[in-house]
């Protein structure tokens, strides 16, 4: 028999439940972590929900929208998806670089079935997370094996760029781009810049579409990029976000990797599908290594390999095996490229519809750049309280640098948005 305890000793539950919420607590150790400033272009999506504006319309987000301004599943991924069911595959591990299949079909995307460096075995293709984690394995692998190297990014670029190379431990720095008085590239900046840097560094280079400005050199003037890369013994890091989908065909959005491939110069290439596929969710993209010799491609292959294990261990076979069925049948073939070239021209008659709107309010302005520029962005020129103007006045939310994304605008959006561009002007 327990023998019971004297009342002095004993404690209710809900005396014990007091004692412990009075009870002091440590500091935690990371009560010194500074607050993360939100992401600019995540911030934007949130403060779009938010708004109860009926015209509200969030040009921040690169993500393809119909005319309807809904998001849209490609129908050659339907019919992928169908046919993976069919035959009942299993989830097992991919290997550490991915699915053969999709390994084969994005090295020929890229650089053409025909591509002597493929033939020769000197490309080494490692599947990856989208854009972003092929071009983190890639910050890693300089990091790694090229110890001092200093990347070169455009200025401006894609804002993720300086994250995923200062976190990998790589120096990074800006080469000119953008010209402000012209709203197009500053081409001969960006040749001084090139020139100035160390013998050896490496050039990050936007394929097609330039993300934020969509603003890409002429042919001539890539010939020139990819002479003066080999000029200085640079190395280029081609990032291929769009291919087929900023022009609709596929070759003319990889003319820029090939050039330099072709002229002999050792690239890093990340690719993603989640743009010209519609994958945003899935996940699936590359990274490449387009070498001087087979052998180096097979040990840059293995040492790709070890970093991906220790990040991320294996990549996602879903989104691998869509790519693989879409581009090695050829009726999936053709479908995927008939509706990477609707989706590029809805985007193309959008810019016309707004370049008339706004010379129709503003004709002593220039617009040509509204067209001039490719892909799903423009970047408008607009300055932070202009942009603040277009969000508070208009309810139109896009990134504070003036880039909009015009896969998020419909035509009969267009005079909407050229009423709040030209009234932003005068702010």
């Amino acid at each position: 028999m327990a023998r019971k305890q004297p009342a002095a000793l004993r404690v209710s539950k809900s005396q014990a439940r007091r004692a412990i919420a009075v009870a002091p607590r440590a500091e935690s150790r990371l009560s010194g972590v500074e607050q993360a400033p939100a992401d600019p272009i995540l911030g934007v999506s949130e403060a779009f929900k938010a708004s109860e504006n009926p015209n509200k319309l969030n040009l921040g987000v690169g993500a393809y929208r119909t005319e309807e301004l809904q998001p849209y599943v490609l129908k050659v991924v339907t019919k992928a998806e169908e046919k993976m069911l069919a035959k009942g595959e299993n989830k097992e591990y991919l290997p550490i670089d991915g699915l053969p299949a999709f390994k084969k079909a994005t090295a020929d995307l890229l650089l053409g079935a025909d591509s002597p460096a493929i033939a020769e075995g000197r490309v080494a293709t490692l599947q990856s997370l989208s854009g972003t984690g092929s071009l983190r394995v890639g910050a890693a692998f300089i990091n790694a094996w090229m110890p001092g190297t200093t990347v070169y990014l455009s200025n401006p670029t894609w804002g993720n760029h300086r994250n995923i190379f200062a976190d990998a431990g790589v120096e990074w720095k800006y080469y000119r781009y953008f010209d402000p008085e012209t709203v197009g590239l500053d081409f001969e900046g960006m040749k001084e810049d090139i020139k100035a840097a160390p013998k050896g560094s490496i050039i990050v280079l936007h394929g097609c579409a330039h993300n934020p400005t969509g603003i890409d050199p002429t042919t001539a003037q890539w010939e020139e990029l990819a002479d003066l890369v080999i000029e200085c013994g640079h190395m280029a890091f081609f990032d291929v976000a769009y291919q087929g989908f900023a022009s609709g065909d596929l070759e003319t959005d990889a003319a820029s990797v090939r050039l330099f491939v072709e002229k002999g110069v050792e690239c890093f290439v990340s690719q993603s599908y989640s743009k010209n596929l519609g994958l945003y969710a899935e996940r699936v993209g590359a990274i490449n290594a387009i070498l001087s010799d087979a052998e180096s491609a097979k040990k840059v292959a293995s040492q790709m390999k070890r970093l991906a294990r220790a990040i991320y261990s294996n990549p996602p076979v879903h989104g691998a095996r869509i790519v693989a069925e879409s581009v090695n049948d050829p009726e999936m073939f053709k479908l995927w490229k008939e509706e990477m070239e609707m989706m590029a021209g809805r985007i193309d008659a959008v810019r016309s519809s707004l370049k008339a709107a706004l010379e129709a309010r503003m004709p002593e302005k220039d617009w040509s750049f509204v067209t001039n520029q490719i892909g799903m962005f423009s970047f408008t020129g607009l300055k932070p309280e202009q942009v603040e103007n277009m969000t508070n006045k208009w309810a139109i939310y896009m990134t504070k640098d003036g880039r909009i994304s015009l896969a998020g605008l419909s035509l009969a959006k267009c005079e909407y948005l050229a009423d709040a561009i030209v009234d932003s002007l005068k702010v």
